[in-house]
């Protein structure tokens, strides 16, 4: 396999204010698994891939398996991939890809030890921003959650956070991909659950971007596949719409996520193993489709209860496997999408603040490049809620923070200014160094408190989830995002059923 990549160092313009906490740092400081460990998955997934197999109906996709010299067992819907067809497919694809954003500043480069952290999931319910009660999700929140994550710096890409279930099921795909789109200039995400919805968020992109030719070359919009039913399993539809979407030549995340003592083993290595081996043939159909497509490894282990049977998001085995699988993709020299930062709470409180910042430190500390379910969620991917958003926001800065690592050079060292503060007057809080670094060395909290007591009192006493609470309705009130060119927006508007107000969407 390639060897790793040095670390990397972010490069700065000398005129420009220094970002403490930039996206696509170079992390891998944190190695659940020894070498030794990652070896043994690797050779026990092509085990089980040439053993066991993959179960794949009757379908175009298992045809190409068997044309490309696969065993197929038809009475049993098995396809056994042998060593070398993954091997093959490990060597002819991207070890990076790029997804854009409509604002350039907003690129994202995945694979190496990059770092990058955003939203994700598909959940069906919201904590309302005024009422603070439960209530199901809507177009409009697709719309304004991602008017928040806009603005939001640590989070850097919009995964459509959760399904609008205000219009029908036809319309959904294509609506939802435009309330997003409209909404922010970060790098958008989603799914399409039929190939003809699959289509036309395309053509809709393509309009958007000038061509397909330069969507294409700059895709500011990605899909997520869920192509799996662990254990094993090929989903049929889902799979045709893999297809479409490598031949389309669009990047595509291979998601898995088994969850470990349910649909995987209960023990942690063994679920890794079968994780991988659904990874690797997913890699290597998409190479047999169409080779050098941009493909990212879709990682997401999880973990249910063994006392209940029931998932939980906020479990320190999450955090985990997700960061074990991280080293997976690094050893393959792949592009990684895995997960961090969900919580199994019901509100924004305590627990859910030590579940995401453990699970999420866990993944960026690791090197995976595509950190998804990042902001925003609750009741083990059910809920999300605007003031989380807020709060993941702060909380992932901390844990960029935290990948950035530390500068050690004869400047930072400051033996010098030891010395001359030890053996003068003075302190160090008036030296030159702590105004110089005061900005570069730093990461400072937004909404979480630092004051006297006195002084948080005078503000009004408010907590964390309070002060995120008033954030979130500023920029709601006050933000408003790049927009498409009106001539298109017209132009989309004539040429597909779009539910958005147009209100909402400018």
């Amino acid at each position: 396999m390639p060897p790793r990549r040095r670390r990397e160092r972010p490069v700065r313009s000398k005129t420009e204010t220094p970002n403490v906490v930039p996206a696509g740092m170079t992390s891998g400081q944190y190695r659940p698994l020894k070498e030794g460990d990652v070896k043994r998955i690797h050779e026990a997934s092509l085990a089980v891939l040439e053993r066991t197999g993959i179960q794949v109906v009757a379908s175009e996709a298992r045809e190409i398996f068997r044309e490309a010299g696969a065993q197929v067992d038809e009475e049993n819907d098995r396809v056994f991939i042998p060593r070398s067809m993954v091997e093959d497919a490990l060597g002819k694809a991207q070890n990076e890809v790029v997804l854009y954003g409509r604002d350039p500043k907003h690129n994202l480069t995945l694979g190496g030890l990059r770092v990058h952290m955003g939203t994700g999931g598909a959940a069906v319910k919201v904590l309302d921003l005024e009422t603070g009660q439960v209530r199901e999700s809507t177009l409009a929140d697709v719309a304004q959650i991602g008017r928040l994550v806009d603005t939001l710096d640590n989070i850097h890409f919009y995964l459509r956070a959760c399904v609008a279930r205000d219009i029908p099921t036809e319309n959904l795909d294509l609506n939802t991909y435009y309330a997003a789109i409209t909404n922010t200039t970060k790098h958008v995400t989603g799914n399409c659950f039929t190939v003809a919805s699959a289509r036309e968020v395309i053509e809709m992109a393509s309009m958007i971007a000038g061509s397909l030719k330069t969507l294409r070359a700059q895709p500011f919009i990605s899909f997520v596949t869920s192509w799996t039913v662990s254990p094993l399993r090929y989903a049929p539809e889902t799979v045709e719409v893999l297809t479409e979407i490598v031949r389309q030549e669009m990047p595509v995340f291979l998601s898995s996520a088994p969850q470990a003592g349910a649909t995987s083993p209960a023990a942690l290595a063994g679920s890794l193993v079968q994780i991988n081996a659904e990874e690797l043939s997913g890699i290597t159909y998409c190479q047999l489709v169409k080779p050098g497509t941009p493909v990212i490894l879709g990682y997401v282990p999880s973990v249910a209860d063994l006392r209940t049977g029931n998932f939980v998001g906020g479990a320190v085995e999450f955090g985990l496997m997700n960061a074990a699988v991280a080293q997976m993709g690094q050893f393959y020299n792949l592009p990684v999408y895995n997960s961090s930062g969900l919580s199994d709470s019901k509100l924004p409180d305590i627990q859910a603040g030590y579940e995401k910042g453990i699970t999420g430190l866990a993944a960026a500390l690791a090197g995976a490049n595509f950190i998804h379910h990042s902001a925003g969620f609750l009741e083990s991917m059910l809920t999300v809620a605007y003031e989380q958003y807020v709060i993941d926001d702060d909380i992932n800065g901390a844990v960029m923070r935290a990948v950035r690592g530390i500068e050690v050079n004869d400047e930072t060292l400051s033996v010098d200014l030891i010395d001359e503060v030890c053996r003068g007057e003075g302190h160090f809080l008036g030296t030159q160094q702590s105004l110089t670094l005061m900005n570069s060395e730093y990461y400072y909290p937004h909404t979480s408190d630092r004051q006297s007591r006195d002084n948080w009192a005078a503000d009004g006493g408010l907590d964390m989830r309070e002060r995120a609470r008033l954030k979130a309705r500023e920029i709601l009130r006050s933000h408003r995002p790049e927009p498409i060119p009106a001539e298109i927006d017209a132009a989309i508007r004539e040429r597909f059923e779009i539910l958005l107000p147009k209100e909402i969407s400018h």
